[in-house]
């Protein structure tokens, strides 16, 4: 029994002299995996990322504790699991499991090991997601490395990677664990309080990227609206002397779409109505909305917007306005209820929003655009213009802004100008039809061949 037993002692100094001719290759390998993983988990919130090769004190010591539960070394070199390591540490609970899919999509998976997961409710402690991996043999090229290598992943969020940092020097590394009941609770109330920021933490990124989609929508509608009566205008001047006015619009709140003349197809009522979605009446709620926190009455109003409620949308915009908030708040519902108006054709109540809106943030670019899209809609070109141009004072990288300024340019006679922004606009990416339209227009005036 004793010369069995003696058998299964591995050599430390051998062993410490394959480990040494093997860990350069080991540097260069988690270098190379890293630099993989960086590039092929893509996730919303960037990972940081932690290389972690095993010292070799480590790796012995945790070899003899296996050895003595039954593992038999097949190599001169035995292979652990966790020699070489890449954690992955995301912001929120979701990206954990973003990153799981995306290593289940581009690598081989051996094993999938979610530590904590068996724990009960009651229960806390450590909590990570263990996944083993193959090497890609693309990443092996070149190295000399032990045979049955594989690399581990351990994938937490900061708060449960802050956690396993301070168990581990408490508890793991310590010669005593806390014993006394009282200690062991105030551990558990420590992870549990971190849990319950990971959900929070999760529950308000939900939230704004629900407002966020929201808000695209809504954005998107109003630029579109913006795009019809761009398109019309360019139908109307593409005929006629820019120097004449164009025909005026109606600010009548029931006017939902602008007439055109009808020699000029391409601006007929059918092609340029601007209607809201129809709303039936079990969208239309049975009380206004008086309640909730401005969080909530914000989420609650760009969704009515979006949905084409926008009567009921202007109506919690005004009721957010006036539980007075701070001024970056008031910009932004002063902006939005602005939108609200435009899409209604209230021309007059859509500039005066946004004008406050500008007062509120006059440092943001976003409502002068929007000032200058409703002057221009309104025919009032040259103020439109200047308005462009204070938004491109505030922040020059704008290609749409540039685009649009163009058109104002061009129907006020100002060729040489349109042209200057369709270019600026040009080269910064904007490549839409529409810029090449307005240039065939241009060059039809300046005699451009």
């Amino acid at each position: 029994m004793s010369n069995q037993t003696a058998s299964w002692l591995p050599d430390k100094k051998a062993l410490e002299e394959h480990y040494e001719a093997y860990r350069p290759s080991f540097v260069i390998l988690l270098e190379r995996l890293e630099l993989l993983l960086r590039e092929r988990i893509l996730v919303t919130s960037k990972p940081t990322y932690r290389r972690r090769l095993k010292g070799f004190p480590s790796y012995y010591r945790k070899l003899l504790r296996i050895i003595s539960a039954g593992f038999e070394p097949k190599n001169e070199f035995p292979v652990l699991t966790d020699l070489i390591g890449i954690r992955v540490i995301c912001a929120f609970l979701q990206d954990l499991a973003d990153v799981e899919h995306l290593l289940r999509e581009q690598f081989t998976v051996l094993e999938v090991e979610r530590k904590g997961a068996d724990r009960t409710f009651r229960e806390f402690g450590y909590e990570s997601t263990h996944i083993l991996l193959e090497i890609p043999e693309e990443i092996r090229k070149d190295l000399e490395l032990p045979p049955d290598l594989v690399f581990e992943v351990q994938i937490r969020t900061i708060l449960q990677d802050a956690w396993a940092e301070v168990e581990h020097e408490l508890v793991y590394k310590s010669e005593f664990s806390p014993f006394d009941l009282p200690l062991k609770r105030k551990l558990a109330s420590i992870n549990a309080s971190l849990s319950l920021a990971d959900i929070i933490f999760q529950e308000i990124r939900d939230y704004q990227n629900k407002l966020n989609r929201e808000l695209d929508k809504r954005r998107g509608s109003f630029y579109q609206q913006a795009d019809i009566e761009s398109a019309l205008d360019l139908a109307i001047s593409g005929s006629e002397d820019p120097a004449v006015p164009k025909q005026s619009r109606s600010n009548h709140p029931d006017d939902t779409q602008v007439s055109a003349p009808t020699t000029h197809p391409a601006a007929s009522a059918e092609a340029l109505s601007v209607s809201a979605p129809s709303v039936s009446d079990e969208q239309t709620p049975a009380s206004p909305y008086l309640t909730g926190t401005i969080d909530d009455m914000i989420l609650d109003a760009i969704e009515s917007h979006n949905s084409g409620n926008l009567e009921r949308a202007t109506e919690i915009y005004t009721k957010i306005i006036e539980q007075r908030p701070n001024d970056t708040v008031l910009s932004v519902i002063y902006k939005h209820r602005g939108m609200a108006h435009f899409a209604s054709s209230r021309y007059e109540q859509a500039l005066d929003d946004f004008r406050e809106s500008s007062r509120y943030a006059p440092e943001g670019f976003r409502p002068y655009y929007y000032i200058a899209i409703v002057l221009s809609v309104m025919g009032r070109e040259q103020e439109a213009v200047d308005n462009f141009t204070r938004s491109l004072e505030l922040n020059q990288f704008q290609p749409y802004v540039y685009f649009r300024r163009a058109q104002s340019h061009y129907n006020l006679g100002q060729y040489r100008e349109a042209l200057n922004d369709l270019d600026h606009a040009v080269s910064l990416g904007y490549t839409k039809p529409e810029q090449a339209k307005l240039r065939i227009l241009i060059a039809k005036k300046l005699d451009i061949t």
